[in-house]
C-alpha cells in the first residue's frame, strides 16, 4: 500500500496538479488531504473542485480553510477590526469566491485528525497542526514531552502547516511533517508532499518534490483580481517567487515595532531581508 498526504495547497492549482500526478506516477492508491486546501492563492474554487471529484480522498481540517468560513460568518473569534483592515482583502475575496460557487462550508464537515491502522504497523495520527490545535506545528523541534502527549499511542505522528518537510524519531514515535503542496517556505519552489509506503512491519517515507513551472499561478494573482485587493495578495505572491515565509514574519515586525501594514513598511522588510529569491 501507498498513501500520499498532501497538504497546504493555498489555492495553487498548478502545484497540486504535479504532485497528483506524480502521486499517481508513484503508484499511491490513497491520498490525504491534510489541510489548507484554501486561502493565499488565486485557484480556491478549482482545487477543492479537483480534489471533491476524486473518490480515493479523505480530508482534515486547516486553519485556512476554516479561517475562510469564520471569515464569512463574522466570528467573534477573530478580531473585529481586521473586517475593515484592507491588509485582509485576499482573505475576502478568496472567501467570496468560495461562497459564490458554493464551497464554503465544505470543509465543516473536515475533522481535526485522521487515523491510518493497518495490521501489523505502527498506527499514523495525522493533523494540519497538531491533534490538538491546527495551528501548532509538528516538527523535529517539538519536544519529546509534547510528542508523547500528543501521540496517544500512536507510533506515527503526521503534521502540515509549517510549509516544510521534517522528520525525527522521538521516543519511540516517528515525527512526520509533509511540507506545503502550494507554497513552500524552505527555499525550494517544488511541490512537496509525503509518500508512505507499507512494508513488512513499519512505514517507509519519502518526501517528494515535485517542479513545474509557476508561471501561470503567478499570472493568476493579476488576471483573477486577487492582485487588486491589496497588500497581503502581493504578500502571498512574493511567497510563492521565493518559497519562504514572509507574511507571518512581516506581521510580527510591524506589530513588535508598532508599524502600520502598508506597502511603504512592506518595502522597508524586503529591504532588510537577504536575497529573497533561491
Amino acid at each position: 500500500m501507498r498513501l500520499a498526504i498532501i497538504a497546504d495547497i493555498h489555492g495553487n492549482l498548478d502545484a497540486l496538479r504535479a504532485v497528483l500526478a506524480d502521486a499517481q506516477a508513484q503508484g499511491a492508491e490513497q491520498l490525504v488531504v491534510n489541510g489548507d486546501v484554501v486561502n493565499r492563492g488565486p485557484d480556491s474554487v478549482a482545487a477543492l473542485e479537483t480534489l471533491l471529484a476524486r473518490d480515493d480522498v479523505s480530508f482534515t481540517l486547516g486553519n485556512h480553510d476554516d479561517l475562510l468560513r469564520m471569515w464569512d460568518a463574522r466570528s467573534p473569534d477573530l478580531p473585529a477590526e481586521w473586517f475593515s483592515d484592507p491588509f485582509w482583502g485576499a482573505t475576502a475575496w478568496s472567501a467570496k469566491q468560495l461562497n459564490s460557487a458554493g464551497l464554503l462550508h465544505v470543509p465543516a464537515d473536515w475533522p481535526l485528525t485522521r487515523t491510518v491502522q493497518i495490521p501489523g504497523l505502527p498506527s499514523m495520527l495525522i493533523a494540519h497542526g497538531s491533534p490538538q490545535h491546527y495551528r501548532e506545528g509538528l516538527s523535529e523541534r517539538t519536544s519529546p514531552e509534547r510528542v508523547q502527549e500528543l501521540s496517544a499511542g500512536h507510533g506515527v505522528l503526521i503534521g502540515s502547516h509549517i510549509h516544510r518537510p521534517a522528520q525525527a524519531q522521538v521516543g519511540g514515535v516517528l515525527v512526520l511533517n509533509t511540507g506545503a503542496v502550494g507554497a513552500p517556505a524552505n527555499g525550494d519552489p517544488r511541490a512537496q508532499y509525503l509518500l508512505l509506503t507499507a512494508g513488512a512491519d513499519d512505514w517507509h517515507t519519502e518526501f517528494r518534490a515535485v517542479p513545474y513551472d509557476r508561471t501561470g499561478v503567478l499570472a493568476r494573482f493579476g488576471s483573477s483580481g486577487l492582485l487588486d485587493t491589496g497588500l497581503s495578495a502581493q504578500i502571498f505572491r512574493e511567497e510563492i517567487i521565493s518559497s519562504r515565509s514572509l507574511y507571518t514574519p512581516y506581521w510580527s515586525w510591524t506589530e513588535n515595532g508598532g508599524l502600520p501594514r502598508n506597502a511603504q513598511t512592506w518595502d522597508t522588510f524586503l529591504r532588510r531581508l537577504p536575497a529573497r529569491r533561491p
